[in-house]
């Protein structure tokens, strides 16, 4: 695995440190900035909506660039926005910042998922791609556990400070690591790379990655809340949760690294599958101990769908093109801006925490749907490849 992946892969644990540690701060910003926990859940979708609308613009937008320079330039913005943020006096200031900087985290989550794809054969996609999203695990396990604590204890700003630093951090290692590359300047490369959309199996993998997303995210959002006011769980262990859900994210991307070239349909279904127990378990539990297992499990499902749906998407579209990872981001970000707001319309409905568990399974249970549609004419299409004749060599097929 080359240097570089790694070196992208830690890059992403300073973004998705920013991207999720608002979970963790919600009651304290809210109380600070004067707002309902609701409103203050909505600056998670404020950054979902950037990086739903950034990844692919940013991603047509640099592909002439380089991508080492692409990559350095949207991690300066990242970094940028934060100090802004740490330092901004209220809602409306910090809200726009969130959005600043979630277009600058998806045009690097596009542009780093590209490269990465870039450096690997196909057959170790999934791998590559499963060390980059491990810093996305990372972060959960690390970064976002001491965000919530450094908040708790300093103040949220002072953990916005804390991203600032690790951005900086990131941009010395893509400077010292990333390979140069030269910009493409074909006139043609942007209308070649549309072409994928093309393909309509290209937009239910997209579909399965939202719904996938969503069903996480419409209680990951509100996990605190749910586990203080449901089950008794002391604030103070709330960082604790965190990490126990980033150990579980730790232990799923690992194995779905490994089974997602060779499996993904199998890893998908066994992922959702689990997640949905561990959903229903939140949402009638009042015992403290199955509520935290439950979190665990739901850390280690969500990550292990995480490299399969990345590669469905990649092998459906046949390459490794900027506009796919750009199209996959906002997949996710589509889950992750939609999963807190119907959780938020269920809570201010007056349906209680717990109700965000079960808004969770019922889009659990369509992300199911949608991906039986799609193995169903994935087996239609392999009965219509012509049998191999004796004189013909056997290759192995890409990864699905």
């Amino acid at each position: 695995m080359p240097l570089a992946v790694f070196v992208l892969g830690l890059s992403i644990f300073a973004l998705g440190t920013s991207e999720f540690m608002i979970t963790g701060l919600l009651p304290g910003m809210a109380a600070d900035l004067g707002v309902s926990i609701p409103d203050a859940g909505l600056l998670i979708s404020a950054f979902a909506v950037g990086m739903v609308v950034g990844a692919p613009l940013l991603a047509v937008g640099t592909l002439k660039l380089p991508r080492r320079t692409t990559l350095l330039a949207l991690l300066v913005v990242f970094a940028g926005s934060h100090v802004v943020g740490a330092l901004a006096p209220g809602y409306r200031l910090l809200f726009a910042t969130r959005i600043v900087s979630a277009l600058a985290c998806a045009g690097f989550w596009a542009v780093a998922a590209a490269t990465t794809v870039s450096l690997v054969p196909a057959a170790r996609r999934g791998r590559a791609l499963a060390v980059l999203v491990g810093g996305l695990t990372l972060a959960n396990i690390a970064g976002v556990p001491a965000g919530t604590l450094l908040g708790q204890h300093a103040g949220w700003r002072t953990a916005f400070w804390a991203v600032a630093a690790l951005t900086v951090v990131a941009v010395v290692g893509v400077l010292a690591f990333v390979p140069r590359t030269v910009a493409d300047s074909s006139a043609l490369r942007v209308r070649t790379e549309l072409q994928v959309f093309r393909n309509g199996r290209v937009w239910l993998a997209l579909g399965v990655i939202a719904l996938t997303q969503a069903m996480v995210f419409a209680t990951f959002s509100y996990l605190a809340p749910l586990l203080t006011t449901t089950d008794g769980l002391p604030s103070s262990w709330v960082p604790l949760v965190l990490v126990l859900f980033g150990a579980g994210a730790l232990i799923g991307i690992l194995a779905g690294g490994k089974l997602a070239d060779a499996h993904p349909f199998s890893t998908l279904y066994g992922s959702l599958g689990l997640a949905v127990v561990a959903l229903v378990a939140l949402a009638v539990t009042s015992d403290l101990m199955v509520a935290v297992i439950a979190v665990l499990v739901l850390g280690g499902a969500a990550f292990a769908a995480n490299p399969a749906l990345n590669v469905r998407a990649y092998s459906v579209a046949g390459g490794s093109s900027t506009l796919v990872g750009a199209s996959t981001t906002s997949g996710f970000n589509v889950g992750n801006t939609a999963g807190p707001w119907v959780g938020g319309v269920a809570i201010n409905a007056g349906l209680g925490f717990p109700s965000v568990a079960w808004v969770s399974v019922g889009l659990g249970g369509l992300a199911l749907a949608a991906l039986t549609f799609a193995v169903r004419l994935q087996r239609s299409d392999d009965a219509r490849v012509p049998a191999l004749s004796p004189e013909e060599p056997v290759t192995q097929p890409a990864a699905r």
